[in-house]
């Protein structure tokens, strides 16, 4: 059932009285609360115009928590408040942009806003479009140039891997550090899509690192309109090192303090829901149980649906009962106990498919980083920053063999925590300030570019 959406008058008219231009921050879902805050907060500090267009896709206690964490709540000028799968979501982003954009030329006609959106979230796809459909006008858009890359899977041994031979785990570690690397786009779904058609859509692209912006110019992106600020996620992870946690996650499960050097396990991407490569992820992780590591199975509702369906809940509620060593639990509420956790010694490894991950894992020492996908889109942080392996399900065998391999090797795992940061830092400020000089250019036409002045370039009603 859809929701409709709703404007905060009150705020956009606070924030926009008197405002020449205007940033509308994105945000959808969870990352989006914590790698856009910090722009709101920079904005904030800069003296620039600001408020959030909340697409409302997370608006429960839980999955929508991160907006009231991070202190940005009170921002939101209007929530969309769009619900269903991809296809109704995509309708409704686009009706009510349309429509929230006829709002602001009603009650606010002289500010320019333009909205950022972020990474690689469906948001990042259907707003810059209903935006431009609307206005005739392009966003900007932070983390842009996320492109899947793979590793050179002929040249290792796939019989070999799939046994989880030793020989071949080792060889596909120097393959990933050493060898050849090359696009692939066939995955994330609908990810991939989402941050093509993002950066189809957006005048300004914010790339967190010098290879996402090459992907942006060898695509035919203006270079002066690509700069590489970073990554905000690391300015998030540094407002919690500051803040105060009035409850610790080791007050939340005590047995993580406990026991040490937990494998935490994250997998919620739409192709490992895949029953093949479910299995092979979740027969691997009871493996690493069985011979003893200390494994925390964090729950979301897609991997729920997941275990439900291929039967194999009922073996992790059963694993959870009978041993010590192993914790199932629900998404954790609070993204400062994530990194409570991962920076607190704890925590040996991440096994995960999430994309922030493998970003915040480069900026914080104290964890390597395995990431459950055949290809990545953040591959800098496995053949640069050697901060991360991929560990694709290719069978259970091969999952338990490769994790085995990096947990048990001492050296491995400190080359993998040791590696140089990437992403940056003052990220958001970087952001809000490139926008705020750049506030005249909210859009460009081939004439333009070419060096031809024709005029007026804006109005496009009559067409």
């Amino acid at each position: 059932m859809s929701s409709e959406y709703t404007v905060h008058a009150d705020r956009l008219d606070a924030r926009l009285a008197d405002a020449e231009f205007a940033i509308a921050v994105v945000t959808a879902t969870k990352p989006d609360f914590y790698k856009q805050a910090p722009v709101v907060t920079a904005a904030d500090e800069l003296g620039v115009p600001c408020f959030i267009l909340h697409t409302g896709q997370h608006y429960d206690d839980l999955l929508g928590h991160g907006l009231a964490e991070y202190g940005v709540e009170e921002h939101i000028g209007v929530d969309l408040g769009v619900r269903g799968g991809l296809s109704q979501k995509t309708a409704e982003v686009t009706s009510r942009v349309d429509e929230f954009t006829d709002y602001l030329d009603e009650q606010h006609p002289d500010t320019t806003v333009v909205p950022l959106v972020h990474g690689d979230t469906h948001a990042a796809a259907t707003v810059p479009q209903a935006w431009a459909f609307a206005t005739g006008r392009q966003v900007a858009h932070n983390e842009a140039g996320l492109r899947g890359m793979a590793p050179d899977y002929d040249a290792v041994d796939r019989e070999g891997l799939a046994v989880g031979d030793t020989e071949a785990v080792d060889a596909f570690v120097d393959t990933q550090w050493d060898g050849d690397w090359h696009v692939d786009r066939s995955e994330p779904f609908p990810e991939q899509y989402d941050t093509f058609v993002g950066s189809a859509a957006s005048l300004y692209h914010f790339a967190p690192v010098e290879l996402n912006r090459e992907h942006l110019v060898r695509e035919g992106y203006p270079e002066e309109r690509i700069p590489v600020v970073g990554n905000s996620v690391v300015d998030a992870i540094e407002a919690k090192r500051d803040a105060a946690l009035d409850e610790s996650v080791f007050d939340v499960y005590p047995v993580l303090e406990a026991r040490d050097d937990w494998l935490r396990v994250d997998v919620h991407r739409r192709a490992n829901l895949l029953p093949g490569r479910f299995r092979a992820i979740v027969e691997g992780v009871i493996s690493l149980v069985e011979d003893g590591y200390n494994v925390n199975f964090v729950e979301l509702n897609a991997t729920r649906n997941a275990l439900e369906a291929t039967g194999l809940r009922e073996n992790l509620l059963e694993l959870d009962e009978e041993r010590e060593n192993f914790l199932f639990t629900g998404l954790w509420k609070k993204h400062a106990h994530v990194y409570e956790f991962l920076e607190s010694g704890q925590c040996m490894a991440e096994f995960t498919d999430s994309g922030s991950m493998q970003e915040e894992l480069n900026h914080i020492d104290e964890a390597a980083c395995l990431t459950a996908r055949f290809n990545t889109d953040r591959p800098e942080t496995v053949f640069e920053a050697n901060t991360n392996l991929l560990v694709p399900p290719i069978s259970g065998e091969f999952v338990a063999s490769a994790v085995r391999r990096v947990c048990e090797d001492d050296a491995l795992l400190e080359t993998m925590r040791d590696g140089p940061e990437l992403y940056g830092e003052n990220v958001g400020r970087e952001i809000v300030s490139f926008m705020d000089e750049h506030r005249d250019e909210p859009v460009e036409w081939s004439h333009e570019r070419a060096g031809f002045d024709l005029g007026e370039t804006t109005g496009m009603e009559y067409l």
